[in-house]
């Protein structure tokens, strides 16, 4: 399960990350033929799952001569810890968590691909005292505290006049959700699916507010070491090519289709009827063109200036972060949030353009 969360047990250790950062560019931006790549199971993630087991990974890592070993890391925030502490070269997760885990920890990282963004898999649901989110006022609630979760209940707060001052969080992990939200004393959870099917299963529960509400602002990306991408432009294209190509047989209607539709599932132990439900509430950018539009537009400029308020406010911006500005964060066309002299968040949509391009 994809957890989609931060953890603030993981900071001490960051400044030694940082450190190591430091001393050691050169060799983390050497031309290189191997590479590492982490992933954990969620519905926007399986197609790397696929890309890897049925060769499309190996036929474009050897069509520029390199090798990329993909790694499933059971523990979502594990692999981003293992990312930021040097273990991997890239890394699936979130924009929230890549700027308050890699970026704020002092490690350049670019979002390489920018796969999908939530678009009702994440929610908050009430449960018999109350039927719209302005009932939640006074409530305890259940979620993953830091996670999208928080931040969309957070979001969706704003959106009735309430503050976090207004409810009790109630930090609960995700294995734990269901069985929070059955216990008859339990009122109020936010979550994300599958558990938000299963919440959503029990009686007089109501779903009050969804990430399709919030559209474009949780996002799920390929993120890469900065040094190493500019130092490896084959790793880039590699992936962005798998991942299209991946892309284009899964949303076709034929059997093929289907069959690597079924194949995903499988691997993230559902049946192909509950992958493609969490798929219609997964709105993946299919075609590198719509990843560009979006990429390079102005939405995800407000996104992030959203996102690392939030981050800032609930104290995950990085140790000594004195402002929202500490960390900088760099768009297409040169476009910049926070500090200019700290860019260690990136997106980059040239290589979806070569891709756009056929020019891979």
């Amino acid at each position: 399960m994809h957890s989609r969360l931060i953890q603030p047990l993981v900071r001490p250790w960051l400044v030694f990350v940082m450190l190591a950062a430091l001393c050691a560019p050169a060799a983390r931006a050497a031309e290189r033929t191997s590479f590492d790549v982490a992933w954990s199971i969620y519905v926007g993630w399986m197609p790397w799952d696929y890309a890897d087991r049925s060769g499309i990974l190996k036929k474009w890592a050897d069509k520029y001569g390199i090798k990329i070993k993909l790694t499933q890391i059971n523990d979502y925030v594990e692999s981003i810890n293992q990312y930021t502490a040097g273990q991997f070269d890239a890394c699936a997760m979130t924009n929230m968590d890549m700027l308050t885990i890699p970026a704020a920890g002092g490690v350049d990282s670019t979002a390489l691909i920018v796969g999908d963004y939530s678009n009702g898999n994440d929610g908050v649901v009430l449960k018999g005292r109350g039927k719209t989110l302005a009932d939640i006022k006074g409530q305890k609630v259940n979620l993953v505290e830091l996670s999208v979760s928080h931040y969309l209940l957070v979001r969706g707060l704003g959106t009735v006049g309430l503050r976090e001052r207004d409810l009790k969080i109630v930090n609960t992990s995700d294995a734990d959700i269901v069985a929070a939200f059955s216990a008859p004393a339990t009122t109020a959870v936010a979550t994300w699916k599958p558990q938000l099917s299963v919440v959503l299963a029990v009686p007089n529960a109501q779903l009050v507010f969804d990430s399709s509400k919030i559209p474009g602002e949780i996002l799920d990306l390929m993120v890469v070491k900065t040094p190493i991408l500019n130092a490896n432009p084959k790793l880039g294209k590699a992936l962005v090519g798998a991942w299209y190509e991946t892309l284009a047989l899964m949303m076709k209607s034929d059997a093929a289709a289907r069959s690597a539709r079924s194949a995903m599932a499988k691997a993230s132990g559902t049946d192909l009827a509950g992958y493609d439900s969490q798929l219609a509430t997964t709105h993946l950018f299919a075609a590198p063109a719509d990843a560009i539009a979006f990429t390079a537009g102005d939405a995800i400029i407000k996104t992030m200036d959203l996102v690392r308020k939030f981050s800032f406010e609930h104290g995950i911006l990085g140790q000594g972060a004195g402002s929202v500005d500490a960390v900088g964060i760099e768009f297409p066309g040169g476009k910049t949030l926070g500090d200019m002299h700290n860019l260690k968040m990136r997106f980059d949509t040239s290589y979806t353009k070569m891709a756009l391009d056929g020019k891979l």
